[in-house]
């Protein structure tokens, strides 16, 4: 195992930024969010988590198509050109890891989508275990351990240094490149794992890490179904859902995405943005609109992570508690509500 001490990471980015473009954490009006670092950018890597997660390095919020030129009667179609340039996403913690793995599946399956499989074939991904993981996170009860983040390259903060593990071919070439920073050094790794123990000791005094499942996930079929999908409790439930769309802006595995066309006074760009199920014209079509309540729409977006995907995915959940949803929602409407609203009453009722 290697380290570097925290107050050189300066040298590391600009080392890493001289072969890859580099997001990380960088704060900027008092919030951090992920961006593209430069010299006199704020960096904040131990900010816990980001206001919105990093997916957008993968799948970003906008992203151009194609675009077609009208010259007299001849029409033009130019596709956007793929990623072909080497990135880095440094800092990522456990549970937006999973969060990449949720949309892989999407993304990945048949038919693969090229924009974002050239985006994962030139990204290095970087994690960061979770330093004092906070109340609003439950990422223990989907199966993510935050003290041992599984990427490319998994590091820790100890002891006023960076602890760096290489754990697949990528992370081996960005240690490479790298290693003139980096100290060798055998007595990290027991550094590492008392650090591992002191976060996972924190983990199980969270408020919400006795969070059940049962009653939800690929288990739910047939009769269970119906009775989750029918039940009276969403007819309570979603009353003070103000429809904002911000559960799903900052959640790091939703995926909808609408496309748009832009006329630009010469031809017409297209483009796909992200789009929110919780929107009453999500989906919307000619005949309409198969979900015209807001009811149904709230339904349509817990079914999804908590019962549709894990039926898909070999039992994967679309949550990987993250708990920006439970931070983030104006209404205190969040995933966590959710599932105790169906444990308080058999989830039956």
């Amino acid at each position: 195992m290697y380290k570097i001490a925290m107050d050189n990471l300066s040298a590391l980015f600009q080392k890493i930024a001289e072969s890859n473009e580099l997001y990380l954490p960088i704060e900027n009006c008092g919030q951090v969010n992920y961006g593209v670092w430069s010299e006199d950018a704020d960096v904040n890597i131990e900010a816990l988590k980001t206001v919105k997660s990093p997916k957008d390095a993968f799948f970003p919020q906008s992203e151009n198509l194609y675009r077609c030129d009208k010259e007299e009667k001849k029409i033009s179609i130019t596709p956007a050109q793929l990623k072909d340039q080497n990135f880095v996403v440094f800092g990522m913690k456990a549970c937006d890891i999973q969060g990449v793995e949720v949309l892989d599946k999407v993304f990945l399956s048949d038919p693969v989508d090229t924009f974002y499989a050239a985006r994962r074939e030139h990204g290095t991904i970087v994690a960061l275990a979770c330093n004092e993981p906070e109340e609003t996170c439950f990422c223990k009860v989907f199966g993510i351990d935050c003290s041992d983040p599984k990427a490319d390259v998994a590091t820790w903060i100890v002891d006023g240094e960076l602890c760096w593990k290489a754990l697949t071919e990528k992370g081996e070439a960005l240690t490479d490149a790298v290693k003139d920073l980096l100290t060798d050094d055998s007595a990290a790794d027991a550094k590492v794992e008392e650090k591992k123990a002191e976060i996972k000791d924190i983990v199980e005094k969270l408020p919400y890490m006795g969070l059940s499942l049962e009653g939800w996930g690929s288990e739910v079929v047939d009769e269970k179904f119906d009775e989750r999908f029918n039940s009276p409790v969403w007819n309570d439930l979603y009353k003070p859902c103000l429809a904002c769309g911000t559960c799903t802006f900052v959640c790091p595995t939703c995926q909808c995405y609408d496309i748009k066309d832009y006329d630009t006074g010469h031809g017409v760009e297209r483009y796909r943005c992200w789009d929110s199920c919780m929107y009453s014209d999500f989906t919307m079509m000619a005949h309409g609109n198969n979900r015209n309540s807001q009811m149904q729409r709230f339904r349509q977006r817990f079914m999804h992570k908590l019962v549709y995907y894990p039926i898909n995915n070999d039992g994967m959940y679309s949550c990987v508690g993250c708990g920006r949803c439970v931070e983030k929602c104006p209404q205190s409407l969040n995933i966590v509500k959710v599932i105790k609203a169906f444990e308080n009453q058999g989830g039956e009722k």
